[in-house]
């Protein structure tokens, strides 16, 4: 039986978010910095211990709040299956703290929302991007893993989208979070085998 899980990535302009789900896909990097302005559907899948997972990866442009409502959400074509997903990637820039701030907000407007509609929490993921960039970091590593980890609750991965440092491994943490019950074993391999065709992954 191959499961089925939508993922939404969200981030400030320039954090790398699109960079890090084409390394993820398609194994592949570019300097240039082309922004996100609507929003971008791909459905890879995966195999994790033997297993096949379909991912429905949502790469949302940068949106000014979280939408409280479904008017919201469907009245701006960018905000689109936003409130739906099973779980939020929220990437943030280590080298730049209004990402992180952003980062913050949006977290807070997803949890608000979902106390509102009465919901259980949907996971989230928190990812400092850039770590090729360590020497250019505007927070300590430990501050921000200690406030997500113990205070937020949320997951928490830093990566290099550039040399595709920890790429698996925040996507490995991903299925987890979902409660994918055959990914939980500590020592959890994700397979993954780049795009055959345009958006759609070959299963190794």
């Amino acid at each position: 039986m191959v499961s089925t899980y939508r993922v939404a990535v969200l981030g400030a302009r320039g954090v790398g978010k699109s960079a890090i789900v084409r390394q993820f896909l398609y194994n592949e990097f570019s300097e240039v910095c082309v922004p996100t302005t609507a929003r971008r559907l791909y459905l890879p899948a995966v195999v994790m211990n033997g297993h096949v997972h379909d991912l429905q990866i949502l790469d949302f442009p940068p949106i000014s709040a979280f939408p409280v409502n479904t008017l919201q959400e469907w009245a701006d074509a960018c905000c689109r299956g936003l409130r739906s997903v099973h779980a939020y990637i929220l990437v943030y820039d280590i080298c730049c703290f209004d990402s992180f701030e952003y980062v913050k907000t949006i977290r807070q407007q997803i949890l608000e929302t979902s106390r509102v509609i009465g919901t259980s929490e949907t996971p989230i993921i928190i990812v400092g991007n850039k770590r090729d960039l360590q020497r250019g970091r505007v927070i300590p590593r430990w501050n921000v893993s200690h406030l997500v980890r113990k205070t937020w609750k949320c997951g928490y991965v830093e990566c290099s989208a550039k040399y595709n440092w920890h790429i698996l491994l925040l996507f490995s943490e991903l299925l987890k979070s979902v409660g994918c019950a055959r990914c939980k074993h500590v020592h959890a391999a994700l397979r993954f085998q780049g795009a055959l065709r345009r958006n759609r992954c070959a299963i190794m």
